[in-house]
């Protein structure tokens, strides 16, 4: 059940340096003319790493990103910029911005720390998933309409319960087409995912987006598998969280979570 290793298509094409259109495969699920923002988090990680290749190589690891979706994401030609706000040897900050006919619809901020040999002090949980290989797929697009949900295949640990799910994310799709794409934007390109894979009230009957999305990592990410072993809550005021404890094949690598307003759909 190994999943496809040749490539089916991308989410992105670039248009040039800064701007790149979306296909049909980056799609939301709450809306037919929205994207996703999972494949939209992972082409910012792309466009840092771009940002930073152009300049003297400083041995820094992105270590947090902090994405703040700002309004609609149209499935629409976006532009991307990126400046540094806080430079260093040691510790850095960047800050991309993404817009889309002319209007700002995401900010992200990433702080870059210097790496460094700490073998002999690390450490921490390491509950790792069952190994994604000898899962059973879960066909998502029975819940979630999408290009983005059909392009993954999502291997549940274990029975799926309302509000709480551990799962394998994997794509053979490019990112950017034609383009190789670092390590870490690949496995970012899947963590939003997370905020679908637990659901607590059907989508069909209750919306639950989120507005942000704050990932911070101890330990660099490897492999084309991405573990999401996820919490989902609802408060009773319209906020909901959605934690998660972010794993690759060799076990725990960091942490995610999304801030949801949750309010029920309109009557039809």
């Amino acid at each position: 059940m190994a999943i496809p290793t040749a490539t089916q298509g991308s989410y992105f094409e670039a248009v040039d340096d800064h701007r790149y259109k979306p296909t049909p495969r980056a799609g939301g699920a709450w809306a037919p003319d929205e994207q996703h923002f999972s494949p939209l988090s992972g082409l910012v990680v792309h466009a840092l790493d771009r940002y930073r290749a152009a300049r003297p190589d400083n041995g820094l690891l992105l270590s947090r990103i902090s994405y703040d979706i700002l309004g609609r994401l149209p499935l629409d030609e976006c532009e991307i910029d990126v400046e540094t706000v806080r430079p260093g040897r040691t510790i850095e900050l960047l800050e991309a911005v993404v817009r889309i006919s002319g209007r700002t619809v995401l900010r992200a901020r990433a702080w870059y720390l210097a790496e460094l040999d700490t073998a002999a002090v690390a450490g921490g949980p390491d509950d790792r998933l069952v190994a994604p290989d000898s899962l059973a797929p879960w066909p998502a697009g029975e819940l979630w309409p999408g290009g983005y949900i059909g392009s993954v295949e999502i291997r549940p640990v274990g029975p799926r319960r309302p509000g709480r799910t551990a799962a394998w994310i994997s794509s053979p799709v490019d990112l950017v087409a034609g383009v190789r794409v670092g390590p870490l934007a690949s496995f970012l390109t899947l963590v939003d995912t997370a905020n679908g894979i637990a659901v607590r009230r059907s989508p069909t009957e209750w919306m639950f987006p989120n507005v942000d999305l704050t990932v911070h990592l101890h330990r660099q990410p490897r492999g084309i598998w991405t573990g999401l072993d996820t919490k989902v809550s609802f408060g009773p005021t319209g906020q909901g969280l959605t934690s998660t404890v972010l794993h690759d094949v060799d076990g725990p690598v960091g942490h995610a979570t999304q801030i949801l307003t949750v309010r029920p759909l309109p009557a039809a």
